[in-house]
């Protein structure tokens, strides 16, 4: 059986040997809009929740946008557009409008970036600028929520007269979908708020997962953070399948809580994949650039896999990984090489320190199932500590994979990684 898989910017093609019993989970999504550029419109000025954005403009001096970093899909280019027209319409001189790329701690953005995620033109004639996690000074102080957390959010965001977010909901690792409240925390947040929403204490819970906001302590969490933040208004898109860029599939406008609320029924009702019966085995891509542009965002694929695969299974990730490991906080962690479980260990009650929750989410996966690699863009010297093997080819990784599995095992096969919402019913009786 041949697949192609969402991998680095061209896709990978592979033939799977026969004698499996394959099933192949696409990324389940809604029929592209025809006419996304009038959706938009009409979303801007038929809100959900609150009256249009040129009325809630109307009188303010000034007004920032958060959007995501270039790790995202964000189909900004389309979106930034009417939303600036309808800020100037409505008075706020151009000089006065904020893009802030919410980065929280990934790196900043170049200027061929700014570029590339906000459009040529915009980028040209707007004031487009970095988040900086790590300078607090650049934040302002805005108390505690009511379990502890101290907020600091960017200055420049707190101090606009009008709050708007720009993003797209899919499947999150630990904050059950993103979009909305993400953009301001951790994408706005200070290093000292997010290193405390990324703590064992979150990323531990079962309810911090992919596809849970209901019960989900996190979500929660940030909705708090962003209400003190004063998020006014969001723009968040669900795309569907296509290349280069992935389509607009539907848009929600306004009242940030209502209106993500609405996109976060939308989504999980077009993408979950539910399977009776746990597979032996899975093989995963970590969806393709932009989002396997690092293997610290290509554990998003291991561990949406995570929730099908039986208790000792293997998961095979495929992922470019064309800039490496990640950040320096995270390959240094990594380079350390503590097995998994002492990891864990290590950490439970340590400080937190930056990129941890990513590994420590790894590890809640390579700790109950057997993990393997084709990683081309990771360097040597990390093959050894990724707490499972890595593969100088995709071919062989798979035919190590199929090695240890019995005839007619069950395989799930998931060309777009992450952005494939599944669940085993049998798993989530167990879990319960």
């Amino acid at each position: 059986m041949q697949v192609n898989f969402a991998f680095g910017r061209s896709g990978l093609t592979l033939e799977l040997p026969e004698g499996f019993e394959y099933r192949v989970l696409e990324a389940r999504s809604a029929v592209p809009l025809d006419d996304p550029a009038t959706a938009i419109e009409q979303a801007l000025d038929t809100p959900i929740g609150c009256p249009p954005l040129v009325e809630m403009a109307r009188g303010k001096h000034s007004a920032a946008i958060a959007v995501c970093d270039i790790t995202r899909p964000a189909p900004n280019r389309e979106v930034l557009p009417p939303v600036l027209a309808r800020l100037e319409a409505a008075g706020i001189p151009r000089g006065n409008i904020t893009i802030l790329i919410a980065t929280g701690l990934h790196r900043p953005a170049t200027e061929a970036e700014f570029r590339e995620i906000c459009g040529e033109e915009t980028a040209a004639r707007y004031r487009v600028l970095n988040h900086q996690a790590r300078e607090l000074s650049e934040h302002r102080a805005l108390g505690k929520t009511a379990a502890g957390t101290p907020v600091f959010i960017d200055d420049r965001f707190v101090a606009a007269g009008l709050h708007i977010t720009l993003g797209f909901i899919e499947p999150h690792l630990m904050l059950g979908f993103s979009g909305g409240r993400k953009l301001i925390a951790p994408g706005l947040a200070a290093q000292e708020t997010i290193k405390v929403l990324h703590s064992p204490h979150y990323m531990r819970d079962p309810r911090a997962v992919e596809g849970s906001i209901e019960d989900n302590p996190l979500h929660r969490e940030l909705l708090e953070i962003a209400q003190m933040a004063r998020h006014d208004f969001l723009v968040d898109v669900a795309l569907g399948r296509g290349a280069p860029r992935r389509p607009i599939a539907a848009v929600f406008a306004g009242e940030p809580v209502a209106a993500h609320r609405q996109g976060v029924e939308f989504v999980s009702r077009v993408m979950l994949e539910t399977l009776d019966h746990p597979v032996d085995a899975v093989i995963t891509s970590a969806a393709g650039y932009p989002l396997d542009l690092t293997f610290y965002q290509a554990v998003k694929g291991i561990t949406a896999a995570s929730h099908i695969v039986k208790p000792g299974g293997k998961i095979l990730l495929l992922a470019a990984c064309e800039e490496g490991v990640g950040g320096p906080e995270f390959a240094r962690l990594l380079a350390e090489g503590r097995p998994d479980h002492l990891f864990m260990k290590k950490i439970e009650r340590a400080p937190v320190t930056v990129d941890q929750w990513q590994l420590e989410k790894l590890a809640l996966v390579t700790t109950l199932a057997e993990v393997s690699y084709y990683v081309p863009g990771v360097p040597r010297e990390f093959h050894s500590v990724l707490w499972g093997k890595a593969y100088a080819s995709a071919e062989e990784a798979i035919r190590a994979l199929v090695a240890t599995l019995e005839r007619n095992a069950r395989i799930a096969v998931i060309p777009e990684g992450p952005y494939v919402l599944a669940r085993s019913a049998a798993l989530e009786r167990a879990t319960q």
